[in-house]
């Protein structure tokens, strides 16, 4: 019984990576919309949040499985209620990615000169959202915490493109309209950041039994 249970929370891991990885396409696939004016990336990444939604569905009901048919112990159901939570994150890291990819369709492509830091907050949340899911696969706890910790670069890259925004528009008040819809698309590149963070307090909560660092 054991072993099965084993193969199963195996699987799970193998889906929530698979579910990781098509969050980071559509974050990518957004981004590159914006930069390169890609109406095919703009699609991709609008279809990469229909497929983390079907994902989500899979991984919620592997879950309902190995909690109605299998009698996990105290650590196993923390494993099993973190991963329904972090779906529930990463479900909305796809919705954002594909609003940045609404957003890129009205506004057109955008000269890199002066928004590089856009560009460099989405690599940075990729990477949020990639090791937070490979830290809950490898149970990793200073991986979730750098996660945690990473969060503090998303946030001062945001305050830089707000910066250089603000600068856009003092220069040419003309641009308003486009600076307010990058400066939209930053802000769910960190909320994205916001909800990687989500997921690693998950995985410090199996692995410890509390989402805050200890002495937090």
């Amino acid at each position: 019984m054991r072993s099965q249970f084993d193969r199963q929370l195996e699987e799970l891991h193998l889906e929530l990576m698979k579910m990781g990885a098509l969050c980071e396409e559509a974050i990518s696939a957004g981004v590159k919309a914006l930069l390169e004016g890609d109406q095919a990336m703009a699609e991709k990444a609008i279809r990469r949040e229909r497929d983390i939604d079907q994902r989500e569905r899979e991984i919620e009901s592997l879950c309902m499985k190995l909690l109605l048919q299998q009698q996990p112990v105290a650590r196993d159901l923390r494993t099993i209620s973190s991963a329904l939570k972090m779906i529930s994150d990463m479900e909305r890291i796809g919705d954002q990615a594909s609003d940045i990819a609404e957003i890129t369709r009205s506004i057109g492509p955008i000269p890199l000169h002066g928004q590089l830091h856009v560009e460099e907050m989405a690599r940075s949340a990729v990477k949020m959202v990639t090791d937070s899911v490979e830290s809950f696969v490898k149970r990793n706890l200073d991986m979730a915490l750098g996660v945690m910790e990473y969060d503090d670069v998303v946030d001062g890259l945001f305050d830089q493109v707000k910066e250089e925004l603000t600068a856009l528009i003092r220069a040419d008040a003309s641009s308003a309209g486009t600076a307010l819809d990058l400066l939209m698309i930053a802000k769910y590149l960190e909320r994205i950041g916001d909800h990687a963070v989500n997921v690693a307090e998950w995985v410090l909560y199996s692995i410890t039994g509390s989402r805050q660092p200890s002495g937090g």
